[in-house]
């Protein structure tokens, strides 16, 4: 096609007329816009020509009208003529039709983004629509649920229909979703029987709730497909944005976990994702990793708490406890790191680790002369991981100057019980090579007699956090008397932990528990101190003297209230000696203090008619009335409260007088009593 420079065409070709169906005659003198669609806005048409007259040609496409008013896509090409004057003389414009190429090509487009199948929106789609709905979301303020929904049962529809069948269920699947969004929401299919729907402006999850409650009614309601009744159900998971503040292919794959929640809580529901719960499992697997990593490093050492025999005044053993020597943080316990990989495999890794370091350390321990055993805390998983008792008898094996008695194997009680059988067949392996099981923290769990006399463990620990308290506690005092009463029963030995100070231990030796251990005896050390530790070790005097004789469990509370008025006393002295001023004064009330609380308390009674019990009243107050005093007066003029101090002293000894009147008679009574 040919115009002069008015824009008037001159002259055309006979393919000009087979694409556009103007005859020659018919084209000669119109303008160009003879062809004109309307698709194309004035601005298209004024840059077009500005681009000629500047570069003197222009190349593009163009949607233009054939005669019969069809439109058409063609390829243009225009260009500047000039006579010798170089003037325009006339424009030349060549085009072909590309219609064909362009519906091919909108055909691929729609295949790109669209499924074959559904003609839902595809995976790529559905993350150009994501983002769009998220940078909504953040203008309005409102809340986006991006969904993912699995049909429950489809499989079997495959299998017992045909995949004809499925495919026409799908199209109904996803029609009846259509069915289900407004205007601005987005069904998508991901492929196979997944979908995913987005709905946005939400203002609140109950509008969230009530959107995909809609959706599961649809899909539970009988599809008739081909004939037949088909009935099926979907799960659902849901996360929320920006409340799940993730970038879109985290949104999916955090509301695909929930759908898997969902499948496992039974199906044709839905569940909504919790970032906090997902922060927490992430936090997990890196500590995990991070434990696993110190493991290959080395940085785990063993340290070992005494345990001794009270009564006899000899180290039985030790327990092995693991620390981390972390590289930043120093020592850590092991409540900072062992609940991250419980019910892991890495806990079943460290545990044997435990066992193996142990094991090398009763090796050097032997060879210096130290003879001694060793337990290590074993977890429930650990204990009932297959191959636990050949791993044992391994490591056993890899140390054969070890006795396998020296070494003992503490177990949980709550997760020995959880499944009994096992557990005792379990221990009845493991002791064929030789070694000894003891119940961990007895009493905290479900204990059961049954199960007790069922479990062959030769000792049971009484858990710390009766031991702790018994001296204050009556119901304590009461679980752990019962303990010691049931070792006796079965025959078994006891030990109890968490003593703390050298009055707990006594009244363990009262009730019959000699075995010990706690911070009141010696923390836990590394392996390096315990040799020294063991040849310095003496047992408390007080100990030696509370069992010479056979008290009886009534006459507790005034034995420990005797050790308790003897510790004030060195607390008074402690704080009248400092110079710091950190240590806090001594009870000053002599009706509150632990020897006032017993004195006028109901364990008292049976002492009032005793000869000296009338007395100690007012020498025990006389004694506080001197505290206060020395209290008030501390750091004024020493030769002042010299009085004060050897009166307190005479007191004193005038106080434990009385208490030992008390003692003999007690003692004298209970023996005529057993005669």
């Amino acid at each position: 096609m040919i115009t002069d420079p008015a824009g008037r065409i001159v002259e055309v070709n006979g393919t000009f007329s087979e694409l556009t169906g103007y005859a020659r005659s018919e084209a000669i003198g119109q303008t160009a816009d003879l062809l004109k669609s309307g698709h194309h806005p004035p601005e298209f048409y004024a840059t077009m020509w500005q681009t000629i007259r500047e570069q003197g040609f222009w190349r593009g496409e163009v949607w233009n009208r054939k005669k019969t008013g069809e439109i058409f896509a063609e390829l243009l090409t225009i260009s500047t003529v000039r006579n010798r004057d170089g003037a325009v003389s006339h424009f030349v414009g060549i085009f072909s039709d590309i219609t064909l190429i362009k519906e091919h090509q909108k055909r691929l487009e729609h295949l790109a983004h669209f499924d074959a199948l559904t003609q839902l929106p595809n995976r790529m789609l559905l993350g150009d629509r994501m983002q769009l709905a998220m940078a909504q979301s953040e203008r309005n303020g409102k809340t986006l649920a991006v969904c993912y929904l699995d049909l429950d049962g489809f499989k079997p529809v495959n299998d017992q229909f045909g995949h004809a069948i499925g495919d026409r269920l799908l199209v109904e699947v996803g029609q009846r979703l259509k069915a289900c969004v407004r205007a601005g929401d987005t069904v998508s299919r991901l492929g196979g029987d997944e979908f995913v729907l987005l709905f946005s402006d939400l203002d609140d999850v109950h509008e969230c709730d009530h959107a995909i409650g809609r959706v599961i009614g649809q899909l539970t309601t009988p599809f008739r497909i081909g004939g037949y009744e088909i009935s099926i159900s979907a799960s659902i998971g849901v996360t929320l944005y920006p409340q799940d503040g993730s970038d879109s292919d985290t949104l999916l794959r955090h509301a695909d976990q929930a759908m898997y929640a969902a499948k496992q809580a039974g199906r044709n529901r839905f569940h909504l994702f919790d970032p906090e719960n997902d922060r927490r499992a992430r936090l997990r697997r890196e500590e995990i990793s991070r434990i696993r990593q110190a493991l290959n490093d080395h940085e785990f050492v063993l340290h070992y708490q005494p345990k001794v025999d009270m009564r006899q005044g000899s180290v039985i053993g030790a327990e092995a406890l693991i620390r981390w020597q972390h590289p930043e943080r120093g020592l850590l316990l092991p409540a900072d790191f062992l609940p991250a990989i419980e019910g892991s495999e890495l806990s079943i890794t460290l545990g044997d680790w435990v066992i193996r370091e142990a094991l090398q350390q009763l090796s050097l321990w032997r060879s210096a002369g130290l003879e001694i055993a060793v337990s290590v805390n074993i977890a429930g998983n650990h204990l009932q991981a297959p191959g636990f008792a050949a791993r044992l008898g391994e490591l056993l094996a890899a140390h054969p100057d070890v006795p396998p008695h020296s070494l003992e194997l503490e177990v949980l009680e709550t997760a020995a019980l959880e499944d009994i059988a096992n557990v005792a067949a379990l221990f009845a392996e493991c002791r064929r090579h030789g070694v000894s099981f003891s119940l961990d923290d007895f009493g905290t769990g479900y204990s059961s007699l049954t199960y007790f006399r069922r479990l062959p463990a030769d000792i049971l620990k009484i858990d710390q956090s009766f031991v702790r308290d018994m001296l204050d506690d009556p119901d304590d005092l009461a679980i752990v008397e019962g303990v010691i009463g049931l070792t006796r029963a079965f025959q078994r030995k006891v030990i109890a932990e968490g003593v703390e100070t050298v009055e707990h231990g006594m009244v363990l030796l009262q009730l019959g528990c000699d075995m010990a251990q706690g911070f009141g005896i010696a923390r836990p050390m590394p392996a390096g101190e315990l040799p020294a530790w063991v040849d310095s070790f003496r047992p408390d005097e007080l100990w030696s003297s509370s069992t010479a004789f056979l008290w009886s469990r009534d006459d507790l509370p005034m034995l420990i209230a005797e050790v308790e008025h003897k510790r004030w006393k060195l607390k008074l002295q402690a704080y009248l000696d400092d110079t710091s001023g950190t240590l806090p004064a001594p009870h000053d009330d002599h009706q509150n203090c632990r020897f006032g609380r017993w004195y006028y308390g109901p364990h008292s009674q049976r002492y009032r008619a005793l000869d000296g019990f009338a007395e100690l009243e007012q020498v025990h107050r006389r004694l506080h009335e001197i505290g206060r005093e020395l209290c008030a007066g501390r750091g004024s003029d020493e030769p002042a409260s010299r009085p004060l101090l050897a009166e307190l002293e005479e007191l004193a000894s005038q106080m434990s007088s009385h208490l030992q009147q008390i003692q003999a008679e007690v003692l004298l009574s209970d023996q005529s009593t057993r005669r």
